[in-house]
């Protein structure tokens, strides 16, 4: 049976489905809309995403995207681990800007789930590191946003330090919380 974890923040979930193995390997269903709905989660999820890093300390994110292409996000990895997050940007919510984080493993399988109203973001643990994330929102490049992902308002402890961080372009510059528009969702 999946173990489903409610972590600190509201509506964000550690998802870990049971391994089913023996001497060949293993075997897990990691999503069942029938399973999860029973458990009171119902996302309609409408396309698989899939990404590589190759570099330890690699730093996806914070993003999200806002209305009317808001989504929530189940992540995984297929391979290595990261250190995955997701911030409260729902306007008012009591913990609008507190962010969750969790270890995810391809060994352990764990998942998070996302939900939208959330930044989300991640650090790779390891090299050569592998996920895959469902999402219940086609990508609209319009309705994209971000924040910075060591925002000091923040204060996230990421498990890198931000002079070693690999980020693309576009996440050196994002905006601080205190920037965002006041109701982005």
């Amino acid at each position: 049976m999946t173990t489903i974890t409610p972590l600190a923040l509201a509506d964000v979930l550690l998802i870990t489905p049971k391994r089913h193995g023996d001497a060949r390997g293993w075997f897990a269903e990691t999503w069942s809309r029938a399973a999860m709905a029973q458990a009171g989660l119902a996302h309609d999820f409408l396309q698989d995403n899939q990404a590589f890093s190759a570099k330890a300390g690699t730093v996806r994110g914070l993003h999200y995207q806002t209305a009317p292409h808001a989504q929530a996000k189940l992540v995984r990895v297929l391979r290595g681990a990261i250190f995955d997050v997701a911030v409260d940007l729902r306007p008012g919510s009591a913990s609008y800007g507190a962010w969750v984080g969790a270890e995810l493993t391809a060994q352990g399988g764990e998942q998070m789930l996302v939900p939208r109203g959330f930044a989300h973001g991640y650090c790779t643990l390891t090299d050569d590191c592998e996920l895959l994330y469902k999402v219940d929102g086609l990508y609209a490049p319009q309705c994209e946003g971000g924040v910075l992902w060591s925002d000091p308002a923040l204060a996230i402890d990421w498990p890198v330090k931000p002079g070693e961080a690999v980020l693309s372009e576009r996440d050196k510059v994002l905006p601080l919380l205190a920037d965002l528009p006041s109701a982005p969702f």
